[in-house]
């Protein structure tokens, strides 16, 4: 029998059993990882370059994908080292860290989320106040507080979850360290404190979330209400982005954490995980890049003048060549 003093590393579960498939496992994470980098990054770029983009509802998209980067960064990595070296391991520190920064970041982007349907409630019922209810330094509080709350429910859960004993070994039922997998490691009376704190935080996000209905319900109530097709159809389509955000990230989220144990398998776990951590970076882009013409535009602008700079160098350097020889 093991407890949390004599621990030093947890073993990760591998997305395979075979070293051949533990590469292609590597492979596709790497891809994954690469076009997450590229579409959040090009989203982040795009709105501290562009001037016309220095708007809240940028401001807020911009902290989205930078929590996005933050998340798909915190849980892939390790587990797509760990096929490279033919291992399982992950220190004790490294896990502590692991699961920190993912519950900071996955927590600061549902608030973050909350906070983008008020902005979506105010620009649609209530534009004439838009201006004095969202403004910069408003904007700049908010999305200060998202990133606050997260890392306050991160550190109470980190603190609560290693401060119990751990008698059940070192072996985590996750391709990454995650609350619910580490409990399952302690002993049955002792892990009912951070299941109490773990409601608490699930009361806490339904508090949100109704929140967000409520919002959406006086969006559509506003947008009904608009007499021509055009202006309905431009408001539905400044909401649809973040509706789409907002229920992959709940649904996948929700049914990990409350699923019922009957329902619970390693495979099982470990897919509903790949959809909650990994998918949403990756799609997140996408999904807001589709219809808005406005970050189209700026990321045009972008890569063309990227385009174009690497051509001048380019050419600059071929004829200091030329002159040269």
């Amino acid at each position: 029998m093991s407890n949390s003093s004599s621990i030093t590393h947890f073993l990760l579960l591998p997305f395979a059993d075979t070293q051949e498939l533990q590469l292609w496992h590597f492979w596709l994470f790497l891809g994954i990882s690469l076009a997450a980098l590229m579409g959040n990054g090009l989203i982040i770029t795009s709105t501290t370059c562009d001037q016309h983009l220095h708007t809240p509802r940028y401001i807020f998209l911009l902290n989205l994908s930078l929590l996005d980067l933050d998340c798909i960064s915190t849980a892939v990595p390790r587990s797509m080292a760990n096929p490279l070296w033919d291992t399982r391991d992950i220190s004790y520190t490294g896990c502590v860290a692991q699961l920190f920064f993912f519950h900071f970041f996955i927590s600061a982007e549902y608030s973050l989320l909350t906070i983008m349907s008020y902005d979506r409630d105010v620009a649609i019922c209530k534009p004439l106040h838009y201006g004095s209810l969202l403004g910069s330094r408003a904007c700049v509080h908010m999305a200060a507080a998202a990133w606050g709350a997260g890392f306050l429910t991160a550190l109470l859960h980190i603190a609560d979850t290693f401060s119990l004993p751990l008698y059940g070994g070192n072996a985590v039922e996750q391709f990454f360290c995650e609350i619910p997998h580490i409990l399952k490691l302690s002993c049955s009376h002792s892990y009912l404190r951070e299941v109490g704190l773990l409601v608490l935080s699930c009361l806490l996000a339904l508090g949100c979330f109704v929140f967000i209905v409520g919002s959406y319900a006086q969006i559509f109530m506003a947008v009904l209400m608009i007499s021509s097709e055009q202006g309905r159809h431009k408001a539905f389509s400044t909401c649809l982005p973040h509706l789409a955000v907002l229920s992959l990230f709940v649904s996948t989220g929700t049914f990990v954490y409350l699923k019922p144990p009957s329902f619970s398998s390693p495979s099982l776990d470990l897919v509903l995980s790949v959809l909650y951590s990994v998918v949403p970076p990756v799609v997140n882009p996408l999904i807001y890049s589709l219809r808005n013409q406005e970050l189209k535009d700026a990321v045009r602008k972008l890569v063309t003048g990227c385009v174009s700079a690497a051509r001048h160098c380019l050419l600059y350097s071929a004829k200091g060549s030329q002159c040269r020889s």
